[in-house]
């Protein structure tokens, strides 16, 4: 077990970790509890009731943060012609189609976040699936990253303005950042309770008795804050 320092033992003793804290008396102490000196992700984690080993309970869906999650989204599209000028007009920081496929799988480019593309495109990009699905970077109906042209423009501008992937990992965990340190606690509120609708709304069918059974609010190297699920569940933006 990895040993923590003398910080974070000094602001670990804030947190009761025998009681479950209200959503915003949990974002105050997230901020209390901070100690370092650069400006780091609120992440909100998760475990949740569901058996990750049957498919139909997994979970893959995206939110839509209201206030974003302060960290700048690098966008590249997979598209061609008109469409791929309209993504780059829309914002994209790389738009293409042979030549970007070629990149990828000759040179090992992933200077980028979220790959989206159109249908068109998929029978090509499938050709480099083995190295853009183990990093999350595969397009997939199921987070909104395969559009037709005429979408690309809108799901660029939610992409880069807050729409956040989510999806369990093999222990029925979720981590989801929902901002930075430097939100102000109404921003955290409202991003906070946008997730937890997200992620009610995602309850796979599957899914037998208490769904999310546990809420833990951190920052980056900051200690875990238990959130009471009922509270958390309840929050609204």
């Amino acid at each position: 077990m990895a040993k923590h320092g003398k910080k974070y033992r000094e602001v670990a003793q804030k947190v009761d970790q025998s009681r479950l804290y209200t959503p915003d008396e949990a974002i105050a102490l997230v901020r209390e509890t901070s100690y370092v000196r650069f400006d780091p992700t609120v992440e909100v984690h998760l475990r949740l009731g569901i058996d990750p080993r049957h498919a139909d309970q997994n979970i893959r869906t995206t939110v839509a943060l209201p206030h974003g999650t302060g960290k700048r989204v690098r966008v590249l599209v997979f598209a061609q012609g008109d469409a791929a000028q309209a993504a780059l007009d829309a914002g994209a920081d790389f738009a293409g189609a042979d030549e970007l496929i070629a990149r990828i799988d000759k040179e090992n480019f992933f200077d980028f976040d979220v790959a989206i593309a159109t249908p068109d495109m998929m029978g090509k990009v499938g050709r480099i699936g083995r190295k853009l699905g183990p990093r999350g970077l595969m397009p997939n109906p199921k987070s909104g990253t395969i559009v037709p042209a005429e979408d690309l423009p809108r799901t660029i501008r939610e992409v880069k303005g807050g729409r956040v992937e989510f999806r369990n990992d093999k222990t029925g965990l979720l981590h989801v950042a929902i901002g930075k340190l430097s939100f102000t606690p109404e921003q955290l509120h409202e991003n906070f309770a946008a997730l937890m609708e997200a992620v009610k709304a995602a309850r796979p069918s599957g899914a037998k008795g208490t769904y999310i059974r546990s809420v833990t609010l951190t920052s980056t190297m900051g200690p875990g804050i238990p959130v009471n699920p009922s509270l958390a569940q309840g929050m609204t933006s």
